[in-house]
């Protein structure tokens, strides 16, 4: 394993689009937070007693959608609708994906500076490309160290690509400790290959690998979003059976409504494929799973649902 970085957060401009096709995030506007917004779909809030619980931690998965400037999914058009999903929830922990740089400054300063802070990477390395950036409350998480891995046959190197993806697929990982706890435990947050099943595979067995690398006696959470259903594919078997993790939606004491996990903005689809996952350690408690369907006036943060989980490490 590489050496880790002394944790910080990221300070860079993106610049590059995915695949040749996207276009640079527009600056966005600072809009207002609604007092009392409108909303077509919100999932319930947690058990009083799980909120009230000082070791619960609230824990998420969440592809952003990329920050484009074209209508009527773009970027200004979304963030005041992520603002106020973030805000309602306030995770302590979030993997994101596809953010770009402006579009995660946005988020930390919607979320609130000192309270929240970050740590990524561009998948081209620097500012450039799409983050697996991974947000933290600073008043119940403290970051010890971190680093990034590229998915491929050479994962140090940045913005490697070997396995038949076109598309840059990397890990950003953090040890953090729990202020409330004490407990010390590792995060990994990635995206998968959209395309490449033989890449997946080989994702799943590089990030197994990693993670057996790690000190086994602590806990090890893994955020993303696979680009597979849960079940019945070799990259969810890899990583539960070989990387030794669980599905924290499918050992959950209680959790809400199955809904696919990606909706492209179209309608909800109930029972429909979860390929955006919070996995966890066998010893991790899952106390609540929650697919978060917010929406407000019809719109929603994303093309994808946040997951998220109530925890105890």
């Amino acid at each position: 394993m590489i050496p880790p970085r002394t944790a910080h957060s990221a300070r860079t401009v993106r610049l590059s689009r995915r695949s040749g096709l996207r276009t640079a995030a527009a600056a966005a506007l600072a809009l207002p937070l609604a007092a009392h917004a409108v909303t077509a779909h919100a999932a319930p809030a947690p058990a009083a007693d799980d909120a009230q619980d000082g070791r619960a931690l609230r824990t998420m998965t969440f592809n952003l959608r990329y920050a484009s400037d074209t209508p009527p999914h773009s970027w200004p058009e979304r963030r005041p609708v992520t603002r106020a999903l973030l805000r309602r929830e306030r995770p302590h922990l979030i993997g994101t994906q596809e953010g770009l740089y402006a579009q995660l400054r946005d988020i930390a300063e919607d979320l609130g500076r000192p309270r929240y802070d970050w740590i990524g990477t561009g998948r081209a390395g620097g500012s450039r490309d799409e983050f697996m950036a991974v947000f933290y409350d600073t008043r119940r998480l403290a970051p010890l160290a971190y680093d990034h891995f590229w998915l491929s046959d050479r994962p140090e190197l940045i913005g490697s690509a070997t396995w038949g993806n076109t598309v840059i697929r990397m890990v950003t990982w953090v040890r953090f400790r729990d202020l409330a706890t004490g407990t010390e435990f590792f995060h990994l947050n990635t995206h998968l290959d959209h395309q490449s099943q033989h890449s997946r595979e080989r994702s799943a067995d590089l990030i197994g690998e990693r993670l057996r690398g790690l000190d086994t006696g602590l806990p090890r959470l893994v955020t993303g979003d696979f680009n597979v259903p849960a079940h019945g594919n070799p990259v969810y078997d890899a990583l539960l059976t070989g990387a030794g993790l669980t599905d924290t939606w499918e050992v959950a004491e209680r959790r809400g409504k199955l809904y696919a996990t990606f909706h492209g903005y179209g309608p909800l689809v109930p029972d429909g494929d979860r390929i955006d996952w919070i996995l966890a350690s066998p010893g991790v408690r899952v106390r609540h799973a929650e697919i978060n369907t917010y929406s407000r006036d019809g719109r929603f943060p994303s093309d994808h649902l946040p997951v998220q989980a109530l925890l105890e490490l």
